[in-house]
């Protein structure tokens, strides 16, 4: 049998090469609230579109901006050019309509204000070791988040886009029949405690979060008419003791930290958590091998450009940190895309 040549093939680079280009696309289409107009409105022309953007360049920029997020396949044409009637594809309808609880696009929304810039600097940051973000000029992240209102409820929101999907898919794949009660620490806008509570209804919840976030978090709560199964409580959880729990949640909470702190989280957890009680940390958990959760990779190095200690990390990781806080045993939940759950028993 004769064997097949299989010719060098620069495809690969020059999509990665460009991908800031297809980011910036999307990034784009976001800011412009483009799939929430076209949620509304069901169908729109590029004129229409054009106009409700209030878009100052070519019809033919126009043309090539809407069908390259057709090529990429998030949103819908029937026709062209001219003729071309757009609509939302079936993820952008559910995940980019602001108007929808489903909406995810608060992570994208930071990236295009905040990231998109950052990583700009990465090479910087690889050579330095240091962030590359607000911090730069000194001070802390998370200060400097919350003393600025717009850039925190970008933050909040940011944080709830990036974890919704993992939240949907924990609520409904974890067995919480053993466990009544769950403290959600460092819960931002409480999404991940309210879905719980939407798809359990024999659970309590506790959102824990500094005082700052408290408003925006009731305001969520009492949107979703959960008022009696999912409370907030103010605290600081390097400061104050994790509320007591039969399972504590970090969400995208571990990864911000060096390991020494990653461990003081985990026993400020573990001393919360009842007898047989869980810890579950949900994030993008890197695969052992390091070959499949390229985007938990991704995330780490955006924890280089944001705190410059903290870090993404695998099962194996988590392993070897829950067997020396003292758990008895744990596995890894895979819930939607790159986010997992990595879980540990008391």
């Amino acid at each position: 049998m004769e064997q097949q040549n299989t010719l060098p093939n620069p495809g690969t680079i020059m999509q990665i090469g460009s991908g800031f280009w297809a980011s910036k696309v999307l990034l784009s289409a976001i800011n412009f609230e483009l799939f929430t107009k076209l949620a509304a409105k069901q169908t729109m022309t590029a004129a229409q579109i054009k106009k409700e953007l209030n878009l100052k360049c070519t019809d033919r920029n126009v043309f090539d901006f809407l069908d390259t997020l057709t090529g990429f396949g998030f949103i819908n044409r029937e026709g062209i050019l001219e003729t071309a009637k757009y609509s939302n594809g079936i993820d952008t309808d559910v995940f980019l309509d602001k108007n929808k609880p489903s909406y995810v696009g608060g992570i994208l929304e930071m990236m295009n204000e905040r990231l998109y810039n950052f990583w700009g600097k990465l090479e910087e940051g690889l050579l330095t070791g240091e962030p590359q973000n607000e911090t730069k000029a000194g001070g802390n992240l998370f200060e400097k988040i919350y003393d600025d209102t717009h850039r925190l409820k970008m933050f909040v929101h940011a944080m709830t886009g990036a974890q919704m999907g993992g939240f949907i898919a924990f609520a409904e794949k974890f067995d919480f029949s053993k466990y009544k009660t769950l403290t959600d620490v460092g819960g931002s806008a409480g999404m991940l405690s309210l879905m719980v509570a939407q798809h359990q209804a024999h659970m309590t919840c506790v959102s824990f979060d500094l005082p700052v976030i408290e408003p925006i978090a009731n305001e969520t709560i009492l949107k979703l008419e959960l008022a009696e199964r999912v409370k907030t409580k103010s605290g600081d959880f390097f400061a104050d003791s994790i509320p007591p729990a039969d399972i504590v949640t970090m969400g995208n909470i571990l990864h911000d930290w060096d390991e020494e702190t990653k461990l003081l989280l985990m026993k400020k957890a573990y001393t919360a958590l009842s007898q047989g009680g869980a810890f579950i940390v949900i994030e993008s958990i890197i695969d052992d091998e390091r070959k499949e959760n390229v985007f938990g990779m991704m995330m780490s190095l955006n924890m280089l450009i944001e705190t410059g200690n903290g870090f993404n990390f695998s099962f194996s990781d988590f392993n070897k940190w829950a067997k020396k806080i003292g758990f008895k045993s744990t596995e890894l939940l895979h819930l939607s895309g790159p986010t997992s759950a990595a879980i540990a028993y008391k």
